[in-house]
């Protein structure tokens, strides 16, 4: 829970003392000092802290003791600021004229897992996903959240996966891909806007995001052609394996050279 209280806006401290005062209510400032294991200056300070945000209650006794507003209270409040908030950022600052396409450049985990997050949590209808089976962890929890909010959601997944989505189409790995260097994946929200981007170890994580239209109309055939070969292979694959071998190797070993 540390983690969570530092999302709302605490210090490690301050959620390491709202969590103490969490479990043992009504306790002094030398008690909680003893438990957080942290010098008594720092641990008072930390309190006044919580208490200036409103979320501990000081009961002026001797000694002075502290008791956590309870967090039902504190989600309450927070949820009441931020719609506040919230609704005076969109009534002041209007969005510019759309321009021309652009691109961003997104590097390092944190930065990707945010631009991840930002584009599905704004998607309104559709969500495509094309991502190799172990950087599935990357997109699986904001999917999920987006079908609960009723969108439709698709996950190409490049080899066999294991996931509580709900739609997921499966592409067979050849042996080959196992020599790739980089993994790379693709998500399209409302065939307007788009990440792609690529994991591989040794690599530093790296994503595109742009809502070029080309970039756009090319994961858009890029889908139309999966869901149509996925039917395809579950209708014929034997028929398909017999004719062009497992993995298409009869159409494309004349191609070698372009790949």
């Amino acid at each position: 829970m540390i983690d969570e209280l530092r999302k709302i806006g605490l210090s490690d401290l301050e959620a390491r003392c709202y969590m103490v005062l969490h479990e043992e209510p009504k306790i002094s400032g030398y008690e909680v000092a003893k438990k957080v294991s942290v010098s008594r200056t720092n641990v008072y300070a930390a309190l006044r802290s919580l208490t200036d945000k409103g979320l501990c209650r000081v009961i002026e006794t001797e000694p002075v003791l502290y008791d956590a507003v309870p967090i039902e209270q504190v989600v309450r409040l927070l949820h009441t600021e931020f719609e506040q908030t919230t609704r005076l950022l969109l009534e002041q600052l209007h969005s510019p004229p759309r321009t021309s396409p652009s691109f961003y450049s997104w590097q390092g985990d944190k930065a990707i897992e945010t631009a991840i997050r930002r584009l599905v949590s704004n998607a309104d209808k559709s969500i495509i996903v094309d991502i190799w089976s172990e950087d599935i962890h990357w997109v699986e929890e904001p999917l999920i959240e987006a079908e609960k909010r009723g969108l439709a959601v698709t996950l190409i997944s490049i080899g066999e996966c294991h996931t509580r989505l709900k739609n997921v189409l499966v592409h067979k790995r050849s042996d080959d891909w196992n020599n790739a260097v980089a993994r790379k994946f693709s998500i399209l929200c409302d065939s307007r806007s788009t990440l792609l981007g690529s994991f591989g170890q040794g690599l530093r994580p790296t994503v595109l995001e742009t809502d070029h239209p080309s970039l756009v109309e090319l994961l858009q055939n890029t889908f139309y052609h999966d869901v149509v070969m996925e039917q395809i292979e579950r209708d014929f694959s034997k028929e398909l394996a017999e004719k062009y071998g497992d993995h298409y190797e009869r159409i494309i070993d004349s191609y070698r050279k372009y790949l």
